[in-house]
């Protein structure tokens, strides 16, 4: 394995060794808890400019599924490639073995032309990353060849990972449009395996204008306050009051269209072991989530309200219109990776769709 390099903004350098692809990358440095569900989190689009340091110590030992095609969209994987800009690791498994297994993890990062760095004390960096925050970073070879500190959040990364034109999926008496704002596979899942044509449209799309029963707003990475025509669009199907669940950045996008404000989280929620309590119950839902950003609960409208929070930071993970079938979870009901505890949300969205 080749000597390779990860270098944080401020000046520590990490040195380990190459299982990946042999290219110099930067973007911002997070960290994820998953215990497992590599290929799912590594082709999230919400990873989009993100250098993922995997704290779970043993990466790749059950290899990477066959690319199979169910209803139009990859069944095995969250989007079509590898959105993650590079990753972090203690130790790559080279030896993988798994029934549905067709290649190894590092085959697989070479094809998509991603960095993947091993031998790395991930307890000791992921530690940093939750005293100083996530950082900036970069990965390189050689020390002559070091690309620059680039801040993804400064960019419009929806637009990249958007879908560029309007794609159907199933069949059904109920049509809802999903605005892509950067969408999981696994959401187009849930609602065709639910008996509901889903149409796909590009994030800045006017869907306010469609004839549907309803719209979910996806997951999807970066700032949602740079999404302005996005937001427009949902405050005009607002007023129409046309069903609405956000999820993840689509939950912050709900709160920044009514009028309140989201603010950057010192190093985010990244893994499948995030618990959040149900405000009003006694339910407390293991989650996975994929986020950076949360919304400020105190600047909500009166008609808006707290649905859920984090029970580790207190943070908001959810809001609800008191009287309109407005809908948002900050973290991810589809899972993939992770529990699937709160898919109910789907169901409840389901039965409110016009």
């Amino acid at each position: 394995m080749k000597k390779v390099f990860l270098e944080l903004e401020d000046g520590t350098i990490y040195e380990g060794k190459s299982f990946g692809a042999e290219k110099e990358i930067a973007g911002e440095v997070v960290f994820n808890t998953g215990m497992v569900g590599y290929p799912e989190t590594l082709t999230d689009p919400s990873y989009n400019g993100q250098i993922i340091v995997f704290t779970y110590p043993l990466i790749g030992n059950y290899g990477i599924p066959p690319r199979v095609i169910e209803n139009g969209i990859l069944k095995n994987f969250e989007a079509d490639k590898i959105w993650a800009k590079g990753i972090v690791v203690a130790n790559y498994s080279e030896n993988y073995s798994h029934f549905d297994a067709e290649k190894s993890l590092s085959e697989w990062l070479i094809e998509n032309n991603t960095p993947g760095i091993t031998d790395i004390d991930t307890r000791a960096l992921t530690k940093k990353l939750r005293i100083r925050g996530s950082m900036l970073g970069r990965i390189y070879f050689e020390k002559e060849r070091k690309p620059d500190f680039w801040d993804p959040n400064k960019i419009n990364l929806v637009a990249e990972a958007s879908t560029k034109e309007i794609k159907v999926y199933g069949r059904g008496e109920k049509k809802i449009a999903l605005i892509d704002c950067g969408t999981k596979n696994n959401i187009i899942r849930a609602f065709v395996n639910r008996g509901i044509q889903t149409i796909r449209v590009p994030y800045n799309y006017d869907f306010s204008e469609m004839d549907i029963n309803g719209a979910l707003i996806s997951n999807g990475p970066g700032d949602p306050s740079i999404l302005e025509r996005t937001i427009f669009n949902i405050r005009k199907a607002m007023n129409k009051n046309l069903p609405m669940l956000g999820i993840c950045l689509g939950c912050q996008l709900l709160a920044l269209s009514a009028g309140g404000k989201t603010y950057k989280l010192k190093y985010g929620h990244r893994g499948h072991n995030q618990p959040v309590n149900e405000l009003g119950t006694r339910r407390c839902y293991v989650t996975s989530q994929n986020h950076g950003y949360a919304i400020d609960s105190k600047t909500l409208p009166e008609d808006w309200k707290e649905w859920f929070i984090n029970d580790n930071d207190e943070t908001n993970e959810g809001i609800l219109h008191i009287i309109k079938p407005f809908y948002g979870a900050q973290f991810h009901p589809e899972a993939s990776p992770g529990p699937d505890d709160a898919e109910f949300i789907f169901d409840m969205f389901t039965r409110a769709l016009l």
